[in-house]
């Protein structure tokens, strides 16, 4: 029998002496190749629905690095573009969205179309028949709260104040679309098992802007729903858990929403997160991407003290979000190989 694959074995419970590596953002404007291939698209959106191109970017950082785990090369925001909410990226200046400013407007989204999204299974496809035999394919989706922020405020916001007031004056209508992202979030993402990957990462990039009340309704109980659907379709398909900002939020987390792993960010103490979390539950992270762009001794003494602080327990190593544009291709090169040293 061919050996698990090493992802797979950490995300079925088992401590590793090397954890297995991938990058969150591993195909992206840091790489050269990538640059070239987003210059032959007329726009971002184009990219994503483009498979040829899509699964090459996939692919490169695979080439370049041998991680342990490719990560599906698309965008969040493909879900409410098949809404029917209008979708584009400005050069430069991020998503923008026609934005959601009235209840009303949340019942005129149209049904969520999953054939609309073909190429990405198409995309998945390529890659499979692709990847090298021992490394993983994780395929993904936004959480439904950070989502809907784009949705409403029409574009990326420092604090989500938009969707927030929205929340707040609108309830009824909030609920009904995190409900609506929701069951298509789980339509997605059981089509891209369906199509291939074999784990999927939750995405809620947004969550940490939430006080208390608000992060359990709408950040880690839409998680939860999405988490139980996946899993009610594809049991075995492991799920991983990124809540950016969820802080002591983890604990709970864990406890509650039934995810096989969780993603930690750069903020929180990984030795907090390994003690307050039971000891068979694989934890993703957390590398700052700013001490990846240093490089040099900072960049070891951060991996030796991330993967002391994991010692003992399943762990996968990544970044706390995701990696900079302006990171050298030779520090990535370092943090790998400084991880695979083992001991």
């Amino acid at each position: 029998m061919a050996e698990e694959k090493a992802l797979l074995s950490v995300l079925r419970g088992e401590a590793r002496n090397v954890p297995p590596v991938w990058l969150m953002r591993q195909a992206g404007r840091y790489l050269p190749e990538y640059r070239d291939i987003r210059a032959t698209a007329k726009n971002f959106l184009d990219f994503c629905y483009s498979p040829k191109k899509a699964a090459e970017v996939t692919l490169q950082p695979i080439r370049r690095f041998h991680f342990d785990a490719a990560i599906l090369f698309s965008d969040i925001l493909v879900v409410p573009d098949a809404m029917g909410q209008q979708v584009s990226f400005e050069s430069g200046a991020g998503p923008r969205l026609e934005r959601i400013e009235t209840p009303e407007q949340v019942e005129r989204l149209g049904a969520f179309r999953i054939e609309h999204l073909s190429p990405v299974f198409e995309t998945i496809d390529l890659v499979k028949a692709a990847l090298p035999s021992d490394v993983a394919f994780i395929g993904f989706c936004g959480a439904p709260f950070t989502v809907a922020s784009y949705m409403i405020a029409g574009q990326g916001t420092p604090d989500q104040a938009p969707a927030r007031l929205f929340a707040y004056r609108h309830a009824d209508a909030f609920a009904q679309l995190i409900d609506r992202i929701v069951a298509a979030s789980i339509d997605y993402l059981a089509r891209q098992i369906e199509a291939g990957v074999e784990v999927v990462q939750i995405f809620d990039s947004w969550a940490g802007v939430l006080p208390a009340n608000e992060f359990q309704r709408w950040s880690a109980e839409p998680v939860r729903r999405i988490v139980e659907g996946v899993k009610a379709r594809h049991p075995q398909t492991p799920v991983i858990a990124f809540v950016r900002g969820a802080d002591t939020h983890l604990t709970q987390l864990v406890k509650t929403i039934g995810a096989d792993a969780y993603g930690i960010d750069t903020a929180l103490d990984p030795a907090w997160a390994a003690a307050q979390t039971p000891a068979t539950v694989p934890l993703q992270g957390n590398l700052d991407p700013l001490v990846l762009v240093v490089g040099g001794e900072a960049l070891d003494r951060e991996v030796e003290s991330i993967r002391a602080a994991f010692k003992g327990r399943p762990h996968i190593f990544n970044l706390g979000h995701g990696i900079l544009q302006q990171t050298p291709i030779e520090n990535v090169e370092r943090l790998v190989a400084r991880v695979r040293r083992g001991g």
